[in-house]
């Protein structure tokens, strides 16, 4: 593999194998419509084979950040349309990560009377919210009978992408939000056919993936996991358990034949990671960084070694909107400012400069 050649995902046809991470900036408006900054933040970065969008909110109840974009109004989706437009112009692609954050969240920053979760157990931990930092409150276990309407507001959220020109999208069940907190058995202590064993925790994600394909079609949809990442009080700390559920998750999805599984995993070539991409057996997008972060060195052991289809990158393409040709020239890197990541306006956010001739 290289990973400057072309690479089909579903539809798409990306002209590298380098991915823009889903990156939670905080940038976009109080009433999550994406302003002019997102618009340029995501245009300047269209060199990139493929780019994942922040996490986007597809209902109020969703929201997991302050200024975080969503796909619930007209307002929302004519905002991205703005964004999509961009990037398609400098002749990149993009997808929209559809991400419900559960019970990482807060009733002052989502502007409901409520969370909501698997089971009634609080994050541990304070959330930054528009009137402060604030305890993670205690979320309501969402009966078995409001399960549809979850479904409903992934395919209305993926629908909408769709709408606002989005390439695709990409379903997060991943870092411990509501997909994640049903498959980890922390967050997941139901009784029902949606708790207890690796198949029954495994079902919603499996259902909301397939309902998602179906709505919009398999080869414009993808989901991301992080199996044993362990953050935000989904836990997995049973290789066993963790290796019974996500094998009976790929298994459950790969008949779609999705357009990518994204994988977010410190051991790209370990058994649990090329377990789930043989199961898979399509496109996988491998993520090595999150507590580390991912070099060219890194990403070029990826393509040498076959671990994966491509490779996910995001502290790298935050500080270099011209990442592709800094790491294909080998030219010297900007670093990424920590201090900006979630802050507000330009700074460290489109300022970053492109390589110079």
């Amino acid at each position: 593999m290289d990973l400057f050649s072309p690479l089909t995902l579903g539809d798409l046809e990306l002209p590298n194998r380098l991915v823009m991470a889903p990156l939670t900036r905080s940038r976009s408006r109080v009433d999550g419509v994406p302003n002019d900054d997102v618009v340029e933040y995501y245009r300047q970065r269209a060199s990139m084979g493929l780019i994942v969008s922040e996490g986007v909110y597809p209902s109020a109840t969703g929201q997991g950040f302050v200024r975080q974009p969503g796909l619930a109004t007209e307002e929302q989706i004519a905002g991205w349309k703005r964004v999509t437009d961009a990037v398609h112009a400098e002749g990149g692609l993009i997808v929209a990560q559809v991400m419900h954050a559960g019970r990482v969240t807060h009733t002052e920053t989502t502007g409901q009377d409520h969370v909501v979760a698997p089971s009634a157990i609080a994050v541990e931990g304070l959330t930054r919210t528009y009137t402060g930092k604030h305890a993670y409150p205690v979320p309501h276990a969402l009966e078995t009978g409001e399960l549809p309407g979850i479904i409903e507001e992934f395919v209305t959220g993926s629908r909408n992408a769709i709408a606002a020109g989005f390439d695709g999208v990409e379903l997060h069940g991943a870092n411990g939000y509501l997909l994640h907190e049903f498959l980890a058995p922390s967050s997941n202590t139901r009784t029902d056919a949606y708790g207890g064993s690796p198949e029954n925790r495994a079902r919603l994600v499996i259902e909301v993936v397939t309902a998602v394909a179906n709505a919009i079609g398999a080869e414009r949809t993808g989901l991301r996991i992080s199996p044993e990442h362990n953050v935000q009080g989904a836990v997995e700390s049973d290789p066993a358990d963790v290796a019974a559920t996500y094998a009976a998750l790929i298994d459950g999805i790969a008949p779609l034949g999705l357009a990518a599984l994204s994988i977010l995993h410190a051991d790209p070539a370990g058994t649990l990671v090329q377990d789930l991409r043989s199961r898979f057996n399509g496109p996988v997008l491998l993520n090595t960084g999150f507590q580390t972060v991912t070099t060219y060195d890194d990403a070029a052991a990826v393509a040498a070694n076959g671990w994966g289809d491509a490779v996910v990158v995001g502290r790298p393409a935050i500080a270099n909107p011209d990442l592709v040709r800094r790491w294909q020239e080998g030219l010297p890197l900007n670093e990424p400012d920590s201090s900006t990541f979630y802050t507000e306006g330009a700074a460290g956010y489109t300022d970053y400069p492109f390589w110079q001739n």
